[in-house]
């Protein structure tokens, strides 16, 4: 259940990131809000999972969970550009998150 949550507020991380952005420095109400409802759930999230995880097993994949997620989805949404070697490097990442849990299993 801890990675479940783990990897839930993994991408929560992405939506609070996306969402912190899109708020033009806390301006906006609306992504100011899904920022700190966000947040709030990722932190909480990644706080249960390390009563079972190792702390720096769980934040690497929490990191690298909502680190990708918050790139593919603004590749996805043209506000940064697609290149093989960002896809390279974001695979890389993927590929660490696995090892990582695969290592914890």
């Amino acid at each position: 259940m801890s990675w479940f949550i783990l990897i839930v507020s993994g991408v929560l991380e992405a939506v609070w990131a996306t969402a912190l952005g899109k708020s033009e420095g806390l301006s906006r109400l609306v992504p100011t809000v899904v920022f700190a409802v966000g947040l709030v759930l990722s932190m909480a999230g990644l706080a249960y999972a390390m009563k079972e995880l190792p702390l720096g097993t769980a934040y690497a994949v929490w990191v690298g969970i909502g680190a990708t997620l918050t790139v593919v989805y603004a590749m996805a949404t043209g506000t940064e550009t697609i290149s093989i070697l960002k896809v390279l490097f974001l695979l890389m990442i993927i590929g660490g998150v696995v090892g990582l849990k695969s290592l914890h299993a």
